[in-house]
């Protein structure tokens, strides 16, 4: 059987130790030789890789190992590129986070100007990656999972149509583990479920368990009466980050608004923008949050094994939301045609929609890709909002191939949660500035 080579790009990630952990929990379905870890800052980088490596040594010694910041040593001879970058750090993050706060505006990473300047900070960066990949290893592919994933979906659509590359977000898993252990299911791989959107935008419209039976009404009935919350946890809400919990419970109000279907939590952040920003603390915001939450501990916790020269008794944890990511690989190395949500090229998989869209729905995962599901026609609600979304992403992307002040002030302006086009230019102006280092010059 063959062993696969995987460059994991991002290697000072937070998250990267959970990936290695969620690689070795399933190296009987994907068996591994080398796992290399690339990323530009060294420093960062070998916090991680020097705890990882005591790690595999001791769990499978077999697997060969390797931290670099080359990219001629990283891409080469690899089958699987898994990319989580994050360029300008939680530094970045936590301007893209605050600067829109003072204006009234939604600040967060993902969702309107924190997750345009994120977007503008993200393209080069995955752009170069792909690069790499085609020039030192044309075969791989690359399972790029680095946020904000619709921007950057849309960047490598337009600018790299053929590189091999799939974008994926592990958000609709999370959802669906959820929506699965609220109606006693052991796990989200026993439902079925048609979805269409974009990423962080969409909405679920048909869940099934493998015999057919029809779950949507089970689960709506849970979302009327909690969100995505478990009734555990509202009783014991301390396991989990604050603002999370909050994320959850709101889905109620959110799944009003449509409530034939059940959404994606991030759509609170386009319907209930007010509250959000009512909800938000500006001087400590979700960045802050994971600085001193999954930072602090995921860093203390390498230097530790670092010190003891052992991982035996650690408490960093397997992320098991990540382990569509190894489906993912195992559908395209083995053509297991497996079922998965991801962002693709629309082409007609929402029959009334924008054709070069980057969409997310089911597809079908083979050797040769993705193949989307027909979703067929979607409703004029849905459609008019992921119409104005669309718009937005694509602005963005023109936005930073052209350097053009203009396409990018318009995408901030047809943004939901920007009220108007003289807000959306002085917070254009601030975010450029904070942004030097990062964006291209814009004219």
């Amino acid at each position: 059987m063959k062993k696969f080579s995987i460059v994991i790009a991002g290697g000072g990630s937070t998250f990267t130790p959970g990936i290695v952990l969620m690689l070795l929990e399933h190296l009987d379905r994907f068996p591994i030789r080398q796992i290399k870890f690339y990323d530009n800052l060294e420093e960062r980088q070998e916090k991680v890789a020097q705890a990882c490596e005591i790690l595999l040594k001791e769990r499978a010694p077999e697997i060969s190992f390797l931290a670099t910041t080359d990219p001629e040593t990283a891409f080469q001879d690899v089958d699987f590129v898994m990319a989580h970058i994050r360029v300008g750090l939680y530094a970045m993050r936590e301007k893209d986070e605050k600067i829109p706060l003072k204006y009234g505006v939604v600040g967060q990473e993902t969702c309107g100007p924190g997750g345009i300047a994120y977007g503008m900070r993200s393209i080069g960066g995955v752009l170069e990656l792909v690069d790499y990949m085609e020039k030192y290893s044309p075969d791989a592919w690359m399972l790029n999972y680095s946020n904000p994933a619709a921007i950057v979906a849309e960047a490598t659509r337009k600018l790299r149509p053929d590189a091999k590359i799939i974008n994926i977000c592990d958000m609709p898993v999370g959802i669906e583990e959820r929506m699965a252990q609220a109606i006693g299911l052991a796990s989200r791989k026993e439902l079925v479920v048609r979805y269409y959107g974009l990423n962080h935008f969409g909405w679920w419209t048909d869940i099934r368990d493998k015999a057919g039976n029809d779950l949507l009404p089970q689960i709506q009935a849970h979302v009327a009466k909690y969100g995505y919350s478990l009734p555990e946890e509202i009783e014991a809400s301390q396991h989990a980050d604050a603002s999370w919990m909050h994320t959850f419970a709101k889905a109620k109000e959110v799944y009003e608004v449509d409530p034939s279907t059940l959404p994606n939590t991030y759509l609170k952040y386009y319907f209930f923008p007010q509250d959000e920003v009512a909800h938000t603390n500006p001087s400590f915001t979700r960045a802050n949050e994971v600085m001193a939450g999954r930072e602090k501990h995921v860093f203390g916790e390498c230097q530790r094994i670092v010190e003891n020269q052992t991982a035996t008794d650690t408490t960093l944890e397997v992320d098991e939301h990540a382990s569509y990511i190894v489906d993912l690989a195992r559908a395209i190395a083995y053509n297991t045609q497996e079922r998965m949500l991801l962002i693709v090229p629309n082409e007609g998989a929402i029959v009334n929609f924008d054709e070069q869209a980057m969409v997310e729905v089911p597809c079908i995962v083979g050797s040769n890709g993705a193949e989307p599901i027909t979703q067929g026609k979607i409703p004029r609600f849905q459609k008019g909002l992921m119409e104005q979304q669309v718009a937005v992403e694509k602005l963005v992307v023109e936005a930073w191939a052209e350097g053009s002040y203009q396409k990018l002030w318009q995408a901030l302006i047809l943004s939901k949660v920007v009220p108007n086009a003289r807000v959306a230019k002085e917070l254009l102006d601030e975010l450029i500035e904070a942004n030097q280092a990062f964006w291209p010059e814009l004219h």
